[in-house]
């Protein structure tokens, strides 16, 4: 059997369709994978044992689906579900099963916070699309591969982080999912032990800014390195502190533990830390840090460039001392 999934897009997303990989990979006998995203997220899936070819989507998607129809499909498992997705399948002619979105039980949640969502997490309604191939969730969590010739050096960090940091993730795709920048220097300064900023390009000049508190115990690696050097940066980490972003979950994907912070976007949309089947007596490694009972949250299923209230309550709220009182237990815990 051949098949092809299809995950456009971002980071986080398709890091959290790795275990449809997997399990299709280990439990249907014979079964040829390929995988159809944008080429600026190659890199997440480049080095992934279980795709036997990845397909990047081009710029003219007619290249796209030409390119597809050579391959002689048996199925198609769509996971990102919207008209171009649709375009395909029905250029590529094959037996099809798409993720369900609940865009509707979304909508209903930021909009009338009526809250129908289901209490699962998006990684069991990713892997609802190929249960009719008998596949089934083997607990195993998340994956992420590092290919060889980028992983991070001892000598790429600073001598004063090299015996552990913690990894601030200081990014996110939306200012609404991110802590603003007075509130970053607040908790860069709580915070006791080395600290590694990450993030991409976009995220270096607030790096800078933050690192300048303190250039020794704050390292700032945002834009320094490639994706795959990032998400070695960290695997390395002791403890990482997160926005609702894609190094989140490459975090749980390493199962490190983690302090989530959540703004606009909340948990119940099913992307929380997902770490797999817990061993019996184990506590999931992770904390929500999120502020409770505002009206207007969930604003975005995604996320805004600025509070449509104006007072950004979800982030400037947050507890920092709890962030801290987290920190340090699971530094000790480790």
């Amino acid at each position: 059997m051949k098949v092809l999934i299809i995950r456009f897009s971002s980071i986080g997303d398709i890091v959290l369709t790795t275990p449809v990989m997997r399990c299709l990979k280990k439990q249907v006998p014979g079964v040829e994978l390929h995988y159809l995203t944008k080429s600026s997220f190659a890199s997440v899936l480049k080095a992934n044992p279980y795709i036997d070819k990845l397909h990047l989507l081009q710029k003219n998607i007619e290249d796209t689906i030409r390119e597809l129809k050579e391959e002689g499909f048996d199925m198609v498992v769509d996971l990102h579900h919207n008209l171009r997705t649709l375009r395909i399948k029905k250029a590529l002619g094959c037996k099809s099963k798409s993720f369900n979105k609940l865009n509707v039980q979304k909508w209903l949640l930021t909009n009338l916070k009526v809250n129908l969502l289901p209490e699962k997490h998006i990684v069991d309604r990713y892997l609802e699309t190929v249960s009719h191939l008998g596949v089934k969730n083997d607990g195993a969590g998340l994956d992420y591969f590092i290919p060889a010739d980028e992983t991070i050096k001892q000598q790429d960090i600073p001598v004063s982080h090299q015996l552990g940091y913690i990894g601030l993730v200081i990014g996110a795709a939306h200012a609404t999912k991110r802590l603003p920048l007075d509130r970053l220097k607040e908790l860069v300064k709580l915070l006791d032990h080395p600290v590694i900023l990450m993030g991409g390009p976009d995220d270096k000049v607030i790096g800078e800014v933050l690192a300048s508190i303190d250039p020794v115990k704050i390292y700032n690696a945002c834009g320094k390195f490639s994706l795959n050097e990032s998400a070695d940066l960290v695997r390395q980490a002791r403890i990482i502190i997160s926005h609702d972003t894609g190094l989140m979950h490459i975090a749980a994907a390493f199962k490190k533990p983690i302090i989530s912070v959540w703004g606009n976007t909340v948990p119940a949309f099913g992307m929380y830390p997902y770490y797999g089947q817990l061993q019996l007596g184990q506590s999931a490694p992770f904390h929500i840090v999120e502020v409770n009972g505002l009206s207007c949250r969930p604003c975005s299923k995604i996320g805004y460039e600025k509070c449509p209230k104006g007072h950004f309550r979800c982030m400037e709220n947050i507890s920092l001392q709890d962030i801290k009182l987290l920190a340090q237990q699971m530094l000790t815990a480790r």
